[in-house]
């Protein structure tokens, strides 16, 4: 038998810079058709390994998962796999990518001194509006008003900063709980300040 490189006709510079680009073209492609076939199930995946953290979110998994394989691709890794295996080492280096992650993450509580006088970090945030608060609870009436909240939106409002349920609210309206629900979720979109108090 004849060795390659004999049996292979040499080529021309421009000719193997057009094969060398014909080649990424083609790994490109095969890459694009895989990952196309197999994100909704990669994308089930992050959100399953997703532990909900404060610095990652299901994003940041797909698109390191991402990374992951179109290395492993121009390594040729994935050539001649089956979805199920690609996905499996998908799983594999997700984990191993939050386990590493995790090990070098600084978790701090809210209450540990952060400084020689004992302040902690709780001490530092501002506190939160209350609505039984009078003052409060006008405070934010007003700033609904002037964020285009109209009457029947500001009446469900009062009724909830008043610890009235939506069942309770729409009883009292005459109308059904699931409208109080969609004027409670207009409420939000109006004014995102409003969610931590439209609770429920």
């Amino acid at each position: 038998m004849k060795p390659l490189s004999r049996t292979l006709k040499p080529f021309k510079r421009d000719e193997r810079a057009e094969r060398a680009l014909y080649l990424v073209i083609k790994m490109n492609e095969k890459f694009e058709i895989t990952i196309n076939r197999i994100s909704p199930t990669l994308k089930r995946i992050t959100h399953r390994l997703n532990g909900h953290f404060s610095f990652f979110d299901d994003d940041d998994l797909f698109q390191e998962a991402l990374i992951y394989l179109w290395l492993s691709s121009e390594k040729g890794i994935l050539d001649d796999k089956t979805d199920s295996y690609i996905l499996q080492g998908c799983y594999f280096h997700l984990k191993n990518y939050l386990r590493t992650t995790l090990d070098k993450a600084k978790l701090v509580s809210l209450y540990q001194p952060i400084d020689k006088e004992d302040t902690s970090l709780e001490d530092m945030l501002p506190q939160a509006i209350s609505p039984e608060n009078p003052l409060d609870k006008e405070f934010i009436m007003e700033a609904a008003k002037y964020n285009g909240i109209n009457g029947r939106e500001l009446e469900i409002l009062a009724f909830y900063m008043g610890g009235m349920t939506s069942r309770e609210i729409g009883e009292q309206l005459g109308i059904s709980h699931v409208m109080v629900l969609k004027l409670k979720n207009r409420i939000k979109d109006k004014y995102a300040g409003l969610k931590d108090i439209c609770q429920g």
